[in-house]
């Protein structure tokens, strides 16, 4: 019996044994590496993770294959071992020298499909992905619009281990949109659909158009276009099954979407949830919309807008921690909706760092917050600095993110700017049917990183010459207050025209500063001195005028601003008025000046606008005001018509009017490239007309200007770029149009 169970406890001890220690178990004693010719060992050893004393098992040697296959440095590896000796093999992939591609002639199209590819020159060359970026060119190419390219590839080995790479590609037929078709559309016509997207079909008269051509990235966002738009109109369940395109002829397509837009729904009950303590006055404003919206059809845009005036509520009021939930409930085909709004746990602001402002001053973007360091923290006006920020223009890029402070309650904001080129040189001209304008430009929108504004410009017409010089401080000694220091030349030289010539020089001084919430208040005293020369063709009206002049002027604005945000506005609004009032002057000029632009967002990614400028100068003494202090519409707010070239006239020479009125509207078409910043393409109406002179004898001109055109904004990489084409809907019969204008300048 003892025997037996000695026996038993030597199989035990035995068993466990050869748990603990495997039956079969090298121990590497010694590395080394075989083949290698560019890599050194130590990285080899590196990248593999072999060590010695590890076990020479199928799962290591699985591991170290597995770690310099990543690499892509080695086309074969092996791996043994001799009396305790790791040896690793490797055959080292060549080295690229270069990478050309061959049938594309275009830089811009070249970097597009060449940005993502996984080889690069001076990189090891590896068979697999080789083949991926021949299949990424291709992708690119197919989003581009060339589903017809092909793609050959040349290897060609040298010396020394290393492979030049050619991409031989034939891009072929641009692939053509030859027709845009809508499946299951019943409600609205094809043609309401396809003003809707941005694809457009196939024709010759354009040229221009790179719409009429298939790229993915633009289907992509044409059904959500579709399906906002359904979304606007009611149709809840909106569903864009595909889209697809179908080869009807050699180079054309026909690009297919596939619509079910299923029932159309209207707003029920709207109601609102508030916590108890909230006054209900301040939410009146919503009730009102609520009862404008029942029985409306359903509309994506409405509740946004529902969502922004609580918004506007919770900055105006003052709640400091609250948010917005909707909720939702179906009965047949009405949307009942309500409204919670709760508030949240409070949070402070225990630190706000910003980084990446090389050249600005911190103080600079500091003076842009609406939130500082110890307040309660608040989403809404942590977005508002980010757009006050994005407002100043200085900055490529501005990013915030929200992270957890040392405390429980606390929450760090951290800002990160990516600072751009702020100085501008620029040039500028305008053609017309009569005459040609010059413009010359340096402007520095932030001196020395202080936020400073320098501008001068030169311009140069025919009969005019201008210069001016301006200096901006936004925010002096670090307050709200801005200070504005300017001079002013001009010559207008008329002689052989009208028989006079004015020459005036001057300057101004003036500061603004908000006087209540988002009303400022400006005040600023400007004086100047002209000389007024006429000759025997100057009218008797003319040579009254003849002499020197010295006037002084004080000037009172009141801007009241309700725009969301200064950059990129899509909502709200803006009011400014200002007066000259004469103080030293022979003739007593009174100048009125009145703007008012409402902005607001039609369909998603659309800015939209419309504005409404009058002015008026007159004598408050009954004198004939002088000729240099007559109205002319500004060009940027009458396209289509020569600056100073419309209203009453004198014989043959325009001079100018007592009263002028501006509407203007405009609306950004939708984006080619939805993510781009830099550019801004958009559609404008402009209506004006001038009128009003002292002598009732001279014609009045009273006819009504407009025009209509399309717009262009590009801040390129060599500078800023604006392009106006505008046609004249109606005009005076002595008005001189101009066909087109642009600026173009250059960054520093």
């Amino acid at each position: 019996m003892f025997k037996t169970l000695k026996k038993l406890l030597s199989l035990n001890i035995l068993f466990f044994t050869f748990l603990i220690f495997p039956i079969y178990a090298d121990i590497v004693e010694k590395i080394e590496i075989v083949g290698n010719k560019r890599i050194s060992s130590e990285t080899i050893k590196m990248f593999s993770q072999v060590k010695i004393g590890m076990n020479y098992e199928e799962k290591e040697i699985n591991n170290i294959l597995k770690l310099l296959y990543e690499t892509n440095f080695f086309r074969d590896i092996k791996v043994s071992l001799d009396n305790k000796n790791l040896i690793i093999t490797v055959d080292e992939n060549p080295i690229i020298e270069n990478i050309t591609f061959n049938g594309i002639k275009s830089n811009t199209l070249r970097g597009k499909i060449t940005k993502d590819l996984l080889l690069k020159e001076r990189s090891s060359y590896n068979e697999i992905l080789l083949k991926k970026d021949k299949n990424l060119i291709l992708a690119s190419l197919k989003e581009l619009g060339y589903h017809f390219s092909e793609v050959d590839i040349n290897k060609i080995e040298l010396d020394n281990d290393k492979i030049d790479i050619i991409y031989n590609i034939d891009l072929g037929e641009k692939s053509k949109i030859k027709k845009i078709t809508f499946i299951g559309n019943k409600i609205f016509k094809d043609n309401k659909l396809k003003s809707i997207i941005i694809s457009e079909e196939y024709k010759f008269w354009k040229f221009i158009s790179g719409k009429k051509y298939l790229n993915e990235n633009i289907i992509k966002f044409d059904k959500r276009l579709l399906r906002n738009f359904y979304l606007n109109k009611g149709y809840y369940d909106i569903v864009i099954n595909s889209s697809f395109a179908k080869l009807v002829d050699d180079d054309g397509f026909e690009l297919v979407f596939n619509i079910d837009p299923k029932n159309k729904f209207f707003f029920g009950d709207l109601t609102l949830d508030i916590p108890l303590d909230f006054d209900e006055e301040n939410f009146q404003r919503l009730k009102e919309i609520f009862l404008d919206l029942k029985n409306e059809p359903y509309s994506i845009n409405s509740v946004e807008n529902i969502i922004n005036e609580i918004d506007k509520i919770a900055i105006d009021k003052q709640y400091e921690s609250i948010q917005a939930k909707v909720s939702e409930s179906i009965i047949e085909n009405k949307i009942n909706l309500k409204f919670i709004i709760e508030e949240t746990e409070k949070f402070f602001v225990e630190k706000i760092n910003i980084f990446g402002n090389n050249i600005t001053r911190e103080s600079v973007i500091r003076n842009q917050f609406y939130i500082d360091e110890g307040d309660p923290f608040n989403d809404i006006l942590t977005n508002k600095t980010i757009n006050e920020i994005k407002s100043l223009n200085f900055f490529s890029s501005v990013e915030s993110k929200i992270i957890d402070g040392k405390d429980n309650n606390s929450k760090i904001i951290n800002i990160t700017v990516e600072e751009k080129p702020t100085g501008e040189i620029m040039a500028g001209a305008g053609f017309g049917t009569s005459g040609e304008v010059i413009e010359f430009g340096i402007k520095e929108n932030n001196y020395l990183g202080k936020g400073l504004s320098l501008e001068t410009n030169l311009s140069l017409a025919t009969d005019k010459v201008e210069g001016m010089f301006n200096l901006t401080n936004p925010n002096f000694n670090n307050s709200d207050k801005s200070i504005n220091v300017g001079l002013r030349a001009n010559e207008l030289d008329k002689l052989s025209t009208f028989g006079y010539k004015s020459k005036k020089i001057g300057g101004a001084l003036g500061t603004k500063f908000e006087y209540l919430e988002n009303f400022k208040l400006g005040l600023s005293v400007s004086s100047f001195v002209e000389n007024i020369e006429t000759d025997s063709t100057a009218s008797a009206r003319q040579k009254k005028q003849k002499g020197d002049y010295f006037d002084i002027y004080s000037k009172i604005n009141f801007d009241y601003d309700q725009r969301n945000q200064k950059f990129k506005t899509s909502d709200g609004f803006r009011s400014y008025y200002s007066v000259d009032l004469p103080l030293v002057s022979e003739n007593n000029t009174l100048t009125n000046f009145y703007n008012y632009k409402v902005f607001s967002e039609l369909y998603e990614n659309n800015l939209s606008s419309f504005s409404l400028s009058l002015s008026s100068a007159n004598s408050i003494t009954g004198d004939d005001i002088k000729l240099s202090e007559r109205l002319y519409v500004p060009q940027r707010k009458l396209r289509g018509f020569v600056s100073g070239k419309i209203g009453p006239k004198d014989g043959s020479d325009y001079i100018g009017g007592n009263y002028y009125a501006v509407m203007n509207f405009s609306s950004s078409l939708p984006q080619i490239l939805p993510n781009s910043q830099n550019l801004d393409i958009g559609t404008f109406v402009d209506i004006a007309n001038l009128w009003g002179v002292d002598d009732s004898s001279l014609d009045e001109s009273s006819e009504i200007r407009s025009s209509f055109g399309i717009g262009l904004d590009w801040y390129s990489p060599v500078g800023p770029f604006s392009f106006s084409l505008a046609q004249p809907l109606s005009k005076g019969s002595s008005d001189v149009t101009e066909t087109f204008r642009f600026n173009l300048g250059t960054t520093f």
